[in-house]
Order: C-alpha cells, then sequence, then structure tokens
C-alpha cells in the first residue's frame, strides 16, 4: 500500500504528547528568529492530526491552537481560534486568553483592527498595539482573561522604552 494512504500514526504512539511537543517546540521558537519553515511543518503536522481525527480532548485542542498561534498566516489563525474555541468548550480554562491571541491575530492578518489588544506589533521601529476596535470593553476582554487595554498599551510603551535603551 502507498504510504501516502496508509493511516496516520502519531509519533511515539500518542498524539497528546505529539501536540504538547509541538506547542512548546513554537513557543521556543517564538522568542528566537522566526524559522516559517518549521512554523509551517509543525502547523501542517496539526492540520494532519486534526484531520485523521486525533486532535480529541481539550489539552489537544489547547497544544493544537498554540501550535497554530504561532504560524504565519490567516488561515493558520482562524485554525487556532477554532481550536481555542473547542478547547474552552472542552473546558480548559488556560484556552480563553489563546482564543482572544488567536482572534487578534487573525484580525491584523486579513487587515481589520484587533479586538482585544493582546498584539503588541512593531511598525516602522516603534512598538504599540496598532488599531484595536473601540467598541470592546475591559469588561471583556476580561471575560477572556486578557488585561484591560491601558496594561496593554503600557507593556507597547515598556518595550519600546527598553529598545530604546538599548540603543
Amino acid at each position: 500500500m502507498d504510504d501516502e494512504f496508509a493511516p496516520l500514526e502519531p509519533e511515539n504512539g500518542d498524539a497528546g504528547d505529539e501536540l504538547e511537543r509541538l506547542a512548546q517546540e513554537s513557543l521556543e521558537a517564538e522568542g528566537e528568529q522566526h524559522d516559517t519553515v518549521q512554523a509551517r511543518q509543525r502547523c501542517q503536522r496539526v492540520i494532519d492530526l486534526a484531520h485523521a481525527g486525533l486532535v480529541q480532548d481539550a489539552r489537544d485542542n489547547f497544544h493544537a491552537a498554540w501550535v497554530l498561534i504561532c504560524g504565519d498566516s490567516a488561515t493558520h489563525y482562524q485554525l487556532a481560534r477554532y481550536f481555542a474555541r473547542r478547547a474552552c468548550a472542552l473546558g480548559e480554562p488556560r484556552a480563553w486568553t489563546l482564543r482572544a491571541m488567536a482572534w487578534d491575530r487573525w484580525l491584523i492578518a486579513v487587515g481589520k483592527p484587533q479586538r482585544f489588544g493582546t498584539q503588541i506589533l512593531k511598525q516602522a521601529g516603534h512598538w504599540s498595539l496598532g488599531a484595536v476596535d473601540p467598541s470592546i470593553t475591559d469588561l471583556e476582554r476580561a471575560f477572556f482573561a486578557v488585561p484591560p487595554l491601558y496594561v496593554q498599551q503600557q507593556r507597547a510603551e515598556q518595550l519600546q522604552n527598553e529598545e530604546g535603551d538599548e540603543a
């Protein structure tokens, strides 16, 4: 039988452990020089595992969302939203903030203002939140375990000041 059509098997026999490992690798890679090839490979692996029905419980969905939020396309971020929403529905409390982050990344990727202000962007050499939907309240942010907008703005200013100190 052609390997392309063989049933997908998780590495080491446990999809949950593989998803957790992929999520950890994704988080570690975020702090380094972004390697888009490896990020895409991790995202594709999550998509393959999901297609095979191996992303099942809250933990699996949470880790799948983490991998995809570290991707590099609107499609990855949209899938991250999907998996984070599933993780929330299955009872994973850590997934609420991840859900807001994925939503914001997706909105930015499609050229719209972010809802929650979770993404600090460097634009033209300056750190900021960029455009944020003014209709979203801090109460709504709290529902997703996101700090108030002024806290996010202070963090962007802190990054800008730290960068200025290094120059």
